[in-house]
């Protein structure tokens, strides 16, 4: 079995890294966002903490996001509709190991994105080593895991693969502005930051900022960021399907 989920692992990277539309929106763009907005605010200010290592943060929550959340919500719409996961059930292959596999591969590109993203901040921008790596590392595994069933749940309301773009990035690219990713929460208006106070990404930035400058986090923002996830589960349980919709 292991062996069955490591050769699976290896076809989910190459498939992945093929795809340029991929590696590049969802492993390089947040490395280039970092490079440009921390070339230009990186010697400011933003919510009382040094731009380039708060831009690190909400880049890192970035590229979450982006990978377990949009990435993977569109590649398994995509393949759904296309067939793919209708004839991956027909074969011996179990499909958690399958599924195991494409959330696995997606661990795998978001710890690559987070190793490029503190190489960048601290040799080129000057930013701060995090207080706390471990603590860091096992942040942003428990935001994967849960943004990756966010990510799987909301596969059961794309209907199409030509609409799963456009509603993906309709909730994951405001959510990122809301959240703080780039500029502080509270220069947002009221209604705004009303979001941001019940948007998951809110508590794993938060969550990030607190391990990177002080070496640890807030258990409020842990528990948060798990009922998020475990609702994302119960979801995904519920609506994932194997079969196309438009069939």
């Amino acid at each position: 079995m292991i062996r069955l989920f490591l050769h699976e692992l290896r076809a989910q990277q190459l498939l992945f890294w093929r795809s340029r539309e991929a590696a590049f929106f969802t492993f390089l763009l947040p490395i280039v966002f970092l490079l440009l907005l921390g070339s230009v605010y990186g010697d400011e200010e933003i919510d009382g903490i040094n731009g380039s290592t708060y831009l690190l943060a909400g880049l890192l929550g970035y590229g979450v996001v982006a990978t377990a959340f949009a990435g993977l919500a569109i590649s398994l719409v995509l393949r759904r509709e296309s067939g793919v996961l209708k004839r991956v059930r027909g074969t011996p292959l179990p499909t958690p190991v399958y599924l195991g596999a494409v959330i696995a591969s997606t661990l795998v590109v978001i710890a690559a994105n987070a190793v490029a993203q503190l190489l960048v901040a601290r040799f080129v921008l000057d930013s701060r080593w995090p207080a706390a790596l471990g603590g860091l590392a096992l942040a942003l595994l428990l935001g994967a895991l849960v943004f990756a069933a966010l990510g799987i749940a909301l596969t059961g309301a794309i209907r199409s693969a030509e609409g799963s773009s456009a509603l993906v990035n309709a909730i994951y690219l405001p959510l990122t502005f809301i959240s703080g990713v780039f500029f502080s929460v509270e220069t947002l208006p009221g209604f705004l930051q009303a979001i941001a106070d019940v948007s998951p990404l809110t508590y794993l930035l938060d969550l990030i900022r607190s391990l990177v400058l002080e070496g640890g986090g807030s258990t409020e923002d842990v528990l948060v960021l798990a009922a998020w996830g475990l609702a994302g589960l119960v979801i995904a349980l519920r609506v994932f399907r194997w079969e196309p919709r438009e069939a």
